[in-house]
Parts: C-alpha cells; sequence; structure tokens
C-alpha cells in the first residue's frame, strides 16, 4: 500500500507540474550584436512564466515563411523585412523596436574611395532585401548616380549573403559594401575596409529594427503576449543599463568569440538599444521601399493598420509604475 501511495503522489506531482508548465515561444532571430537583447530574452523567460526556444535565420525575409506556417510566434529583423512581409499577407503585428541604425558604409582600403560619390565605376557588394540595400540606393540616388546588377550603369550593385561580404571586399571582388554590425565593425578593426559614411542622412533616417507577434499570439493569446513583451523589456532594459552583461553575452555566448569586445562596442555604438517603434517610421521606411522597389510589393501595406504599440506602452507603464 505505502508503494501505491508514493506512485500516486508522484503521479499527482507529475500532472501538477505539467499542468503549470511555462508558456512555450517559438522565437526567430538574426545572429547580429544589436539582436543581443531579443536572444537573452530566453535566459531569463522563466520569470515571466516563459520558455523561449530561439532559432537563428540568415536575414529577415527568410523568417517569414516559417511565420506564415505557424512556426515562429515571435520575431526579430529589420522593419523593412516585417513590412515586405505584411505586404505578402504574412499575418505580422509589429509591437515594438529594439535597436536603431546598425549599418554603414565600408570601402576597400585600396579602392581609393572616399565618399559616395566615388562609386561611380565600382562594384558595391550588399544583401538583397534587407535595411542595407534600401540604406544604398536613397545613398545611391541623393548622389545623382545610377545602378544595376549589370554592368551599364554608374554602379554594380553586387548581391550577397551579409557572412559573404567581408570576404569579397577583403579579396578585391567589390570595391565596397552598405554592410550590418558587427561585421562592418569587423572590417574596419582587421583593416580591410575604412568607413565611408554611417548612411542615416535620408529621408529613411536611422532603419529601426521591429518586434513582431505573430496575429495568433497577439489576438488569441493576450496574456503570453503580454508576458513576452513584459520579458523583452527586461531583457533591453538590462543590456541598456549593464553594458559589461550585454558584451559578455552577445561575445562569448551568441558569437562564441568570433567577435572581439573592440568589434561588439564599435557595433553597438553604432546600433544603439532601444524600445522605440512609431507608425510614423514605418510608413516612411514603407514609401521609401516602394519608391526603390525593395521588398516587390504590389500592395504596399498602410503602417496604421498593423503597426500595434498597445502592449509596448502599457508594460513600460507597468515598469514606470513600478520605479524600475
Amino acid at each position: 500500500m505505502k508503494l501505491i501511495f508514493r506512485l500516486l503522489l508522484a503521479t499527482t506531482a507529475f500532472v501538477a507540474s505539467g499542468a503549470e508548465a511555462a508558456d512555450r515561444i517559438r522565437l526567430a532571430n538574426l545572429k547580429f550584436a544589436h539582436y543581443g537583447a531579443i536572444s537573452y530574452m530566453k535566459e531569463i523567460a522563466s520569470k515571466y512564466d516563459l520558455e523561449i526556444e530561439e532559432r537563428f535565420f540568415a536575414k529577415g525575409v527568410d523568417i517569414l515563411p516559417a511565420i506564415v506556417a505557424g512556426e515562429v510566434d515571435v520575431a526579430a529583423s529589420a522593419v523593412d523585412a516585417a513590412i515586405a512581409g505584411r505586404a505578402r499577407g504574412v499575418p505580422i503585428y509589429a509591437v515594438a523596436g529594439f535597436a536603431k541604425g546598425g549599418v554603414r558604409v565600408v570601402a576597400g582600403t585600396k579602392s581609393g574611395i572616399a565618399s559616395v560619390a566615388d562609386f561611380k565605376g565600382k562594384k558595391v557588394g550588399v544583401a538583397r532585401g534587407g535595411a542595407q540595400e534600401l540604406l544604398l540606393l536613397a545613398e545611391l540616388q541623393k548622389n545623382g548616380l545610377t545602378w544595376s546588377d549589370k554592368p551599364g550603369k554608374d554602379v554594380q550593385i553586387v548581391y550577397m549573403a551579409f557572412a559573404d561580404l567581408n570576404q569579397a571586399l577583403m579579396a578585391g571582388d567589390i570595391d565596397a559594401m552598405c554592410q550590418s554590425e558587427p561585421q562592418a565593425s569587423q572590417a574596419l578593426n582587421k583593416a580591410f575596409g575604412v568607413e565611408i559614411m554611417k548612411p542615416y542622412d535620408t529621408p529613411i533616417g536611422m532603419p529601426v529594427r521591429s518586434l513582431v507577434f505573430s496575429e495568433a499570439l497577439y489576438n488569441e493569446k493576450p496574456d503570453v503576449a503580454e508576458r513576452t513583451m513584459k520579458l523583452f523589456i527586461e531583457a533591453t532594459d538590462t543590456f541598456m543599463k549593464h553594458p559589461e552583461i550585454a558584451e559578455k553575452y552577445v561575445v562569448e555566448s551568441m558569437f562564441k568569440g568570433q567577435i572581439s569586445p573592440r568589434d561588439y562596442q564599435d557595433a553597438i555604438g553604432n546600433s544603439p538599444f532601444s524600445y522605440d517603434i512609431t507608425v510614423e517610421d514605418v510608413q516612411a521606411t514603407t514609401e521609401m521601399m516602394q519608391k526603390f522597389g525593395v521588398g516587390r510589393m504590389s500592395a504596399p501595406p498602410e503602417a496604421s493598420e498593423w503597426v500595434k504599440t498597445d502592449l509596448l506602452k502599457k508594460a513600460l507603464a507597468s515598469k514606470n509604475a513600478a520605479g524600475n
């Protein structure tokens, strides 16, 4: 009887623990320095009765099919990738920002390039479909340059993955690049690239990095969505208030020592952490994407229809009321 009683107790405890299991959030992320606070969410998720299952993607637009397939609840990307997704009917809401900037225009040390105007007759590398492409095209237009991915225009754009741009610049296969952080800072610190500019002097300004929730999470699980937003704010707060924690986590945990502390510091100096996103920011980016054909949108979404900042405002008000 004692054995049976113990088995019953164990079974009851197992069922109870199962009933109280943390809510699982499937997070899509990118491996860039300014995405570190998003990744850090999984380290403190248990405080909010959540479990974060993180999956890395090569670029923001690659996340979209996974959201459509119902495999992702929360994602981090440049806002232009989110806009392109929404234009294709991907069921997402932009609920917060998490960083700004994060881009540099870098030329090869032997290229003789000192400004964007010097790009005439040169090959410039960039990843397709990201904030980097949009910012590059805006700068080329501002400088009166034409462009194409084929010879014949002022500037030949060479599209390649983020991971391949630095190698191509080092090898001389391209003359310059519009690159994300921390890869852009690595090119400077390893002395095969020189900074031409931070391309924030067009109507786009500093590009916003967006946190998006699936419509299913936002509409069908409001309590989980609220807790996820509070988790995001604490993770971001931790990185802003304790830069030593942020640096150690990104350098050692995210990049496994593949970037140096200096690479990280330079990268974050160009891509500060933030919560902010506005309908106006997203609408301005949408209009610039349409102008330059980035994202190939037949029907650009109106920002006011899918930028939802109510959870962010509520969580920040709660945080401020608590004096945190």
